[in-house]
């Protein structure tokens, strides 16, 4: 993140110089006091201006959104981007025609921009991490209901065969919410097994 040090005649004229330098607003960047600066003796001997080192702020959201502007770019896609900033987390939301190609088999391509743009915003980041949620169509909701249902479906299956059943791979997010569909079922026990990308849960009796 980019920093200078400015002076003075007072502390907010030190400021003043700095944003003036960097184009940019006081909201926009931390400032650390290096020197409260003196008007010394008869405002002559011992006379100090103060100083004071400025830093931009990481913008999430900007990196974000020109980021993937140039994916949409090089898709010869138009998106509009509507991004929403929380303390530890960004939430885009994706809108356009043809959805279904940013949305991918089972959301893999969704995930993979989710993952690319994770990448890109907390790189270099001394600061606080920012967790990236990047949905479209409502795609994260329908595919959690889907896999609720797949849940319990599959845990009534192992308790009438009496065996267990191994799910196809699935992403770590999709995984918790197996597990946390059936976690208050008695009659089964859930894990997962396998290497990533082809990690897999699966779903079995509880051994009573």
């Amino acid at each position: 993140m980019k920093s200078i040090e400015s002076v003075g005649k007072s502390i907010d004229e030190a400021v003043k110089n700095a944003l003036l330098e960097l184009k940019t607003t006081e909201d926009k960047v931390e400032i650390e006091v290096l020197d409260e600066g003196s008007k010394g003796i008869l405002n002559i001997i011992g006379k100090r201006e103060a100083k004071v080192k400025v830093t931009l702020k990481k913008d999430y959201v900007s990196e974000a959104r020109e980021f993937l502007k140039k994916i949409f770019s090089d898709m010869n896609m138009m998106v509009e981007i509507r991004i929403k900033e929380s303390d530890n987390c960004l939430n885009i939301n994706l809108a356009g025609h043809n959805m279904g190609l940013i949305i991918g088999y089972r959301g893999e391509t969704l995930d993979s921009i989710q993952y690319l743009v994770s990448l890109v915003i907390n790189r270099d980041n001394d600061g606080q991490y920012k967790r990236v949620v990047i949905d479209t169509e409502n795609y994260r909701a329908k595919r959690e209901e889907t896999l609720r249902r797949l849940a319990n479906k599959i845990a009534h299956k192992v308790k009438v065969e009496k065996k267990s059943f191994v799910l196809e791979p699935m992403n770590p997010y999709e995984r918790r919410i197996i597990h946390a569909e059936l976690q208050n079922d008695k009659s089964v026990t859930t894990y997962s097994e396998g290497e990533e990308p082809f990690r897999r849960v699966v779903v079995d009796l509880e051994k009573s």
